[in-house]
């Protein structure tokens, strides 16, 4: 697999510029990215699934680059495109702690696997500066557990995709052949050291606040340590997701969440250029339907699992994010803290 910060690997794919302007320089990694540690928002999110938002929000950074190419990636403009700008130790750490003061619940480190060294050294100046609620790890799961384990000691909660098992699948949608060996390695290892722990909110200061209360979506409880694995249902990939959750069933029912996610929503078509054009021809672009919707709810209730979250089948686009704009999301979505076009903390 890809390393961060390796030469870039010959994939087909279109070297990406610096939304910032600047050229990309011979250092750049496959993921677009140098040593320097590029944010491109940050904010109160209140979308993740409700162990992880509970009452106070996610606070939520995103890190600009991707060790993966997905096609259809709804994030391409910081994945992709290069839109972010680069942060010190001191200004990440002080944004983690005004998020915390903002009444986040977790820290939710978005797809950072480049950077994981940087992100470490930067995670724990933050614990040594006062930050109390626990990490998050939002990621792909293509990630080598040697870059896993110096997170070890800072991250608690787990996010990671399990996007496909199929290799042919993968190369095409992704850009990497071993996505479904490396995935699921990575996935065993974090579901092996961190079992599920889960409190109850109810009694908190927060949980009496009315105004937070009136989200339909609030829970009272939420996740402090554990892993919550996701896939997202590829339409017309119906065989694809039945694979994937036969292994989940097999190696983390019981041990881990599962979350189901039926939001596939094709960005504008402006948007693609030919090369993600001729890769999303291995799948159906389009929104999920209601007969795959019924589908998946047959699929997972045979398997029972233990504990699993499902979205409503919805065709709404309002929650794609522009992160052009210093509010990527809808207002009832996040509460934006920082974002890269501004380079400075705003009051939330």
């Amino acid at each position: 697999m890809r390393q961060c910060g390796t030469h870039r690997t010959a994939t087909g794919w279109t070297p990406i510029q610096h939304a910032t302007g600047g050229k990309l320089s011979h250092a750049t990694g496959f993921c677009g990215e140098s040593d320097k540690v590029r944010i491109a928002s940050a904010c109160l999110h209140f979308g993740e699934e409700p162990l992880v938002t509970a009452i106070g929000g996610s606070g939520t950074i995103f890190f600009t680059g991707c060790t993966l190419r997905c096609a259809f990636c709804q994030n391409y403009q910081i994945s992709q495109n290069g839109m972010g700008t680069v942060v010190s130790q001191e200004e990440f750490v002080a944004i983690c702690l005004r998020l915390q003061d903002a009444g986040a619940e977790n820290i939710n480190l978005v797809t950072g696997s480049h950077h994981i060294p940087n992100i470490a050294a930067y995670a724990s100046a933050a614990k040594n500066a006062g930050l109390v609620i626990p990490f998050c790890w939002n990621s792909s799961a293509y990630e080598s557990i040697e870059m896993l384990e110096l997170l070890k000691d800072i991250v608690s909660i787990w996010l990671p995709d399990l996007k496909t098992l199929s290799p042919t699948l993968a190369a095409e949608l992704f850009g990497a052949r071993d996505y479904p060996e490396t995935a699921t390695s990575t996935i065993s290892w974090m579901i092996e050291h961190f079992p599920l722990k889960i409190s109850d909110t109810s009694s908190s200061e927060n949980a009496r606040n009315t105004a937070t209360e009136q989200r339909s979506n609030i829970s009272h409880e939420k996740i402090t340590q554990g892993v919550i694995v996701r896939h997202l249902f590829l339409p017309g990939r119906f065989e694809e997701t039945a694979a994937t959750l036969e292994w989940l069933k097999q190696h983390a029912d019981g041990k881990a969440i599962v979350s189901l996610m039926s939001q596939y929503t094709p960005v504008p078509s402006a948007e693609y250029n030919a090369q993600r054009q001729r890769a999303l021809s291995a799948i159906e672009n389009r929104f999920v339907n209601k007969t795959e919707d019924c589908d998946l709810r047959d699929l997972i209730d045979a398997y029972a699992f233990s504990y699993l979250f499902y979205q409503e089948l919805s065709n709404d686009t309002s929650w794609l994010p522009d992160f052009a704009r210093v509010q990527p999301f809808s207002n009832t979505l996040a509460k934006p803290l920082w974002h890269w076009s501004c380079g400075h903390i705003h009051t939330i």
